[in-house]
């Protein structure tokens, strides 16, 4: 059976990280690469495809497509992205690196990518658009809603609400059963207490 091709939106370094979680899921075919940048010509060895511009007519040849681009200061451009090209409707599906371990009692949105050895208990809910990143933990019943990135290495304890656009820095730990504010940056290496989840 013929795998679907794919094309990742955003050619930076995070994309780089989402081509080896997509490479070694192998459930699709990585078509190419669109970028803003006009110099960018290839991507570890995927051409680029066009800019944003030339989704509309990607559209006409591929059916699905992931956003790759990094959030750290602000999830606007993710954001907006996701907005377009759900509106010419492209399919985002969720990746899941086969190195990382996700309950089958946890839910995972549609255009989040799960990187190598990140954890996911029982009964998490990760919404859509959202990075859970390399070797983070994602402790029972927690929630991360849209639009959301869990950076290297942090830990969202168990029944911890993470509010939509919000970000969590390399090495960060929330305390359990907290919620934060929608799209609250959270430091690297720092202890959220956060606000009492009533």
């Amino acid at each position: 059976m013929t795998k679907p091709s794919l094309i990742l939106i955003g050619g930076g370094g995070h994309c780089k990280s989402c081509i080896d979680v997509i490479e070694q899921e192998n459930k699709f075919l990585i078509a190419g690469i669109v970028d803003i940048n006009r110099s960018l010509s290839e991507l570890l060895g995927y051409p680029l495809l066009g800019n944003d511009d030339d989704l509309a007519k990607l559209k006409l040849n591929y059916d699905y497509a992931l956003i790759t681009i990094g959030q750290i200061k602000t999830p606007a451009i993710r954001i907006r992205l996701l907005d377009y090209v759900k509106s010419l409707g492209f399919k985002l599906p969720a990746i899941i690196s086969p190195r990382a371990y996700v309950s089958k009692h946890a839910r995972i949105g549609n255009g989040t990518i799960i990187m190598h050895d990140a954890l996911i208990n029982a009964g998490v809910i990760v919404g859509d658009n959202c990075i859970i990143n390399t070797k983070s933990l994602i402790e029972h019943d927690a929630v991360i809603e849209n639009n959301c990135h869990i950076s290297t290495g942090a830990i969202i304890n168990g029944g911890a609400i993470i509010k939509q656009g919000s970000f969590v820095g390399s090495n960060a730990a929330t305390k359990e059963s907290i919620k934060t504010n929608e799209k609250d940056f959270i430091r690297a290496g720092s202890l959220f207490k956060g606000y009492a989840n009533e």
